[in-house]
């Protein structure tokens, strides 16, 4: 008589707690969704025990820096729009996605802005990076000796660099990234003073530096 074959195999087993898992840890993200600013308080403390880890061990400033060019990234994401603007100008938006983009004239009906990395996945990922930058510097294997200084100052520029240009893109298609609620009449007047102050500064820069131009040819 052959022997009764298990009712299920280790793999068919340990994908199945694998899975169960996996629906355990999404349960508790969507019980933490609401809770917007505990989220980010906890972030924040694990950065602050991140940097306090490095400053006290001397080393894996390698790992620090690569999580800082990750944060920027993930924070740069956030504050781009979905569909950027310049390139529905450039090359025209499919059917359908046309009402999608942002208003670039006053007479336009009010859009909310939505980001091209929602708040939740910013959170997450950034939390999800510090967490495995902090367990790295407990293996000296990631503890590649560098000049840190260098570092320092390489992500200073590049930090000024990349927000420079969006907020020049910011001002350029004409939307603020930060929006609470719906658009309140306070929120309309102060977006367009910000526009008409940037358009006034830019307009006598171009006439100024055009009367320069007049005087020399004189």
């Amino acid at each position: 008589m052959d022997a009764a074959e298990p009712d299920q195999t280790p793999f068919a087993a340990v994908s199945a707690q694998t899975t169960r898992l996996g629906r355990l840890y999404q349960s508790y993200l969507d019980k933490s969704t609401p809770f917007t600013a505990y989220r980010w308080g906890s972030t924040c403390a694990l950065l602050l025990l991140f940097f306090v880890r490095i400053v006290v061990a001397q080393g894996w400033y390698i790992v620090c820096y690569s999580l800082g060019i990750y944060l920027l990234n993930l924070f740069l994401a956030f504050l781009q729009p979905k569909f950027d603007p310049s390139l529905t100008q450039d090359e025209g938006l499919e059917d359908g996605d046309a009402g999608n983009s942002l208003p670039t004239k006053q007479d336009e009906e009010f859009r909310p802005f939505i980001r091209r990395l929602p708040e939740f996945k910013f959170w997450h990922s950034a939390t999800r990076a510090i967490l495995i930058s902090f367990i790295c510097t407990w293996f000296s294997v990631f503890n590649v000796p560098v000049f840190w200084p260098v570092l320092v100052v390489y992500f200073i520029i590049l930090f000024s660099l990349t927000m420079r240009r969006q907020i020049q893109h910011m001002i350029k298609y004409r939307y603020v990234p930060f929006t609470f609620g719906k658009a309140s009449l306070l929120y309309k007047t102060t977006l367009s003073l910000l526009y008409q102050t940037c358009l006034v500064a830019v307009h006598g820069k171009r006439e100024h530096s055009g009367c320069k131009d007049n005087s020399v040819d004189r």
